[in-house]
Parts: structure tokens; sequence; C-alpha cells
């Protein structure tokens, strides 16, 4: 955050930089971020070791599942990104209580959190100040995780910044096997507004947070758009020559998708984002979905088949 200074540098002078999480977003970060940081990468499998090391970090084998395997990181690091997703089940978020454990006093984290503690909006406008209302197990361990990462700052005197992310998306991650599947979406009267962010901005983000977030503020990392999700799939599926999904009411879709599938087409809000423009100074690469897909069509990216 503000005037980060060069905790536990290596005999480069470099700060060290701890990313918990290190996936494809973390990837993104680590490219930008190298040449200021030692970059230090947890995984916590091995065989990732090998690519971790080619990007330009320092792979550590740790699992935030195994709280002894995370004593060696407590004290290599004062400044810290928290990637790692909590456990599919469960109210609250262990692997972040076995993280703040060994968290040390004072130092710099960045957590990336989920617009999914907000719950339902009815499609209202909300800023960062909007009541949590959690409806889902996942949503529950997000706040959760929020909730033990302010207590760690407030205990340690750290320097805590939240991210609240919507539907992170990029050439490899577009709903392409959906559209070729033929999932449907719900018919206008019943669908829901769903927000957007790339992945390159969202590393981007993440970047000005580490060095401009004000201490214990929240931020919602998410570009302009203002879409309905069918109006996403509509766009995608232009896009890239597929058909777009056919259309149910809710009542007839919630028959044929999955119940993890049904909850995100249950929640509507759209995200206010003047504070990571206005106090983080971001300027969005991508500021909405039709940009980013126009970029990728004109350069002849590489598509990946992933939701």
């Amino acid at each position: 955050m503000k005037n980060i200074k060069q905790h536990h540098g290596d005999k480069l002078g470099k700060p060290r930089l701890l990313i918990l999480g290190c996936g494809d977003v973390g990837l993104r970060l680590l490219e930008l971020l190298q040449h200021r940081f030692r970059v230090l990468a947890v995984t916590s499998q091995p065989s990732r070791c090998a690519e971790l090391r080619a990007a330009g970090a320092i792979p550590l084998v740790a699992d935030l599942d195994q709280p002894a395997t995370l004593a060696r990181l407590a004290r290599l690091a004062q400044i810290v990104v928290h990637l790692a997703p909590p456990h599919s089940a469960g109210e609250k978020d262990q692997r972040t209580r076995n993280l703040a454990a060994i968290l040390p006093e004072r130092a710099t984290l960045v957590y990336i959190s989920t617009t999914g503690v907000y719950g339902d909006c009815d499609g209202a406008l909300i800023t960062e100040t909007q009541t949590l209302q959690p409806h889902n197990g996942r949503a529950r361990r997000r706040v959760d995780a929020e909730q033990v990462l302010r207590g760690w700052a407030r205990r340690r005197s750290g320097r805590l910044a939240i991210l609240r992310v919507p539907g992170i998306y990029a050439a490899n991650r577009l709903p392409l096997e959906r559209l070729r599947k033929g999932t449907p979406a719900l018919v206008a009267e019943d669908d829901v507004y769903t927000n957007h962010i790339h992945a390159d901005d969202l590393a981007r983000v993440i970047a000005a947070a580490l060095f401009k977030a004000a201490p214990l503020r929240v931020y919602h990392a998410s570009d302009d758009s203002q879409l309905k999700m069918a109006e996403y799939f509509d766009l995608v599926a232009k896009a890239f020559d597929f058909p777009p999904p056919p259309r149910l009411p809710r009542a007839e879709l919630e028959k044929v998708v999955s119940p993890m599938l049904l909850s995100f087409m249950s929640e509507s809000r759209r995200l206010q984002n003047q504070r990571i423009k206005q106090e983080l100074g971001v300027r969005l690469h991508y500021p909405d979905v039709q940009t980013a897909l126009r970029a990728m069509i004109a350069t002849g990216e590489n598509v990946e088949q992933r939701e």
C-alpha cells in the first residue's frame, strides 16, 4: 500500500512479495511485478515448481490446509497477495485462518474476495459500503475470510486491502464450452445483472492496491460493463461464431442447470467502481467486455475453451 518500504529485501535490494494461490491471475501479476519485487510463489503441488520458476518466481511448497507447512513462510516477506480460494464446503475459510496465524506484524496484504458477499441486490447499483448478505456457503466463506483478515490487521497493525472481484474473463477464460453444449440462459424478464473484469486488468488492480490502497479499505475490482448474463453470453457467442444460448423462464431453467450455476443466476447487482479509478489510479485496459472481445479478434489471441 502507500509507501511500501524495502522490507526483507534480498541482496539485490528488492523487497520480497509472497503470492498465495499463484494460478492464472497470479502469473499475470507476477509478470507485472517481478522487476520490482523478489516474488515468492506458494504452491501445494511440487509439479508446478518448474512452471513458477520459469515465470520468474521462487517456488515454495506449502499447503494452506496443513498449518505445519506454513511456519517457514512467517518471516519471508512483509508484502503478501492472497489469491487462494476457500474450501468448497463449510461456513468458514480455514485456509485463511491458517494463513492469518502466521502473518507477520505490520505486513501489507491484499486479499482477493468476491462480490458474491453482497447476495442478491435486485439489480441495484451498489458501492463498497453495501450491507453484506451472503446467500450461499461460497459467499459466507469469503465473508469469514474478510473478517479474519480484518481482525489480524487490527491486532498486528497490518495494512489490509480487500478487492471484491466479480466474474473474471480472458481469452483462456471464456464460456465457449457452455455455448457449445447449448446450456440455456434466462429469458430477459428473469435475467440478472452480472459483472466482469479482464484477468489482465485484475492483475493491474492488485498491483495498484499494493502501493496505493488505504488500510482496511474495500475496492470493487470490476470493469464498466452493465450487462445481463444472457447478454454476456450473446456477445461471446457472436464474437466466436457460436449460436446464442436458448432462453428459458426461471421455473424451467431450474430443472436443467446445476445448483452452482443456478446460484449465479439468482443474484443481480451492478457495481460502482470509482474507488479503483480515483483512489488507486487504475485505467482499465478493457473497460468493458465488448472492448476486450474486439481486441481478442483483432490480435488473433489464442482462445482456449475454459469456463
